[in-house]
């Protein structure tokens, strides 16, 4: 074997273990970001099923005092309904948003009800919805921003080779539709005056 010959299967033996050394390193990365959003998808899951369960209690604690709110005591135990934790995630995103949206406007009514307010199991389960509020928020930034890294990652070379080998495909991000994103419309309504010669008609 002549020098040159030694020179070029060297070289191309070198390269291929190069390429090798960065399939292998891109295959463990993506390994560790699906794993990672798995990990960050559950947290979510978690916080999701503890507010299905409280919303249940917080209804019931208040719908029988806030006999004028039917309203919005209704969409808030409609949204509750459309929980589905097999759903697609893309789904259940706009679900979330959508049931966030009617808890903002059902907290915002409570306030107008002292007699609620003071309730302590009111307070109670009004106190940790909105903590759990804050941590679905929380939790879906993490796993969005996973979600992207994952997404970006198998849609760059080496990745994309190992993607196209493998059946990986971009994951769902956990986002809401953008009607949902804007603030709720809360007409606060005080109960109805239940003397019929008050108001205007006394006058």
């Amino acid at each position: 074997m002549s020098p040159l010959t030694g020179a070029a299967l060297f070289a191309v033996a070198l390269v291929a273990l190069v390429f090798l050394f960065l399939l292998v390193t891109t295959y463990n990365a993506v390994v560790a970001l699906r794993t990672r959003i798995d990990k960050a998808w559950g947290n979510v899951e978690v916080a999701l099923k503890q507010r299905h369960d409280q919303l249940a209690q917080l209804v019931a604690a208040v719908r029988d005092v806030m006999a004028f709110e039917q309203a919005v005591l209704g969409e808030v135990a409609r949204q509750r309904a459309r929980y589905a934790p097999e759903a697609p995630i893309a789904e259940q995103g706009a679900v979330s948003a959508a049931t966030s949206q009617a808890v903002r406007s059902l907290l915002a009514v409570v306030e107008n009800y002292p007699q609620v307010r003071s309730q302590e199991n009111v307070l109670r389960l009004q106190g940790e919805i909105e903590r759990l509020e804050r941590q679905i928020a929380d939790r879906r930034e993490l796993y969005n921003d996973q979600v992207y890294r994952y997404n970006a990652t198998i849609a760059q070379v080496p990745a994309v080779v190992l993607a196209r080998l493998l059946g990986w495909v971009p994951r769902a991000f956990f986002d809401a539709e953008p009607a949902v994103d804007q603030p709720p419309s809360v007409e606060l309504r005080a109960p109805e005056d239940p003397d019929p010669n008050g108001g205007d008609a006394a006058r």
